[in-house]
């Protein structure tokens, strides 16, 4: 039996929706050394190539574009290295981190354009000489140096229709 709701209440508002952010960024690794681009942005740091997912663009997919605009190099994707959820007051951030690994053996760009300054194949110790975006990315590397765990790319699924 359905009871009636008591006159005068109300329904609950409805939320409203919390703009979110997503990136997928990238850790290309060939043997012992990691592809960083050098960015337009951020004061030319150094970083692990990524950026911000477009509307209806799959992590996944995103990832390798990414890596390609910003260093030239195709990749595949090898697993998930951490999943990170920033909540702020007004928004949101996810950002997927992905081991990747070149697909072939092209080089490189080393020819400024509008997506970065160029990118490098470089050691840990190479990368202790740079300006990088972020202390953590060399923790990070170290990290996937000494053999982290790196869970599966079926880990990202897509939400399943009832």
């Amino acid at each position: 039996m359905v009871q009636d709701k008591p006159r005068g209440a109300r329904a609950p508002a409805p939320r409203s929706p919390i703009p979110t952010w997503y990136f997928a960024l990238v850790v290309v690794r060939r043997g012992h050394r990691f592809l960083l681009t050098q960015e337009r942005k951020y004061g030319a740091t150094w970083s692990i190539p990524g950026g911000r997912v477009e509307p209806g663009e799959a992590l996944s997919t995103a990832a390798v574009r990414e890596v390609l605009e910003e260093t030239g190099v195709p990749v595949r994707l090898d697993g998930v290295l951490r999943v990170e959820h920033s909540p702020g007051e007004a928004s949101a951030r996810i950002r997927v981190i992905f081991l990747g690994s070149p697909l072939d053996d092209t080089a490189p760009k080393s020819v400024p354009d509008d997506e970065s300054l160029g990118a490098a194949y470089l050691t840990l110790d190479e990368i202790r000489d740079r300006p990088l975006r972020g202390a953590e990315l060399r923790v990070l590397l170290e990290t996937v140096a000494d053999g982290c765990q790196v869970f599966p790319l079926e880990l990202l699924g897509t939400e399943m229709s009832v």
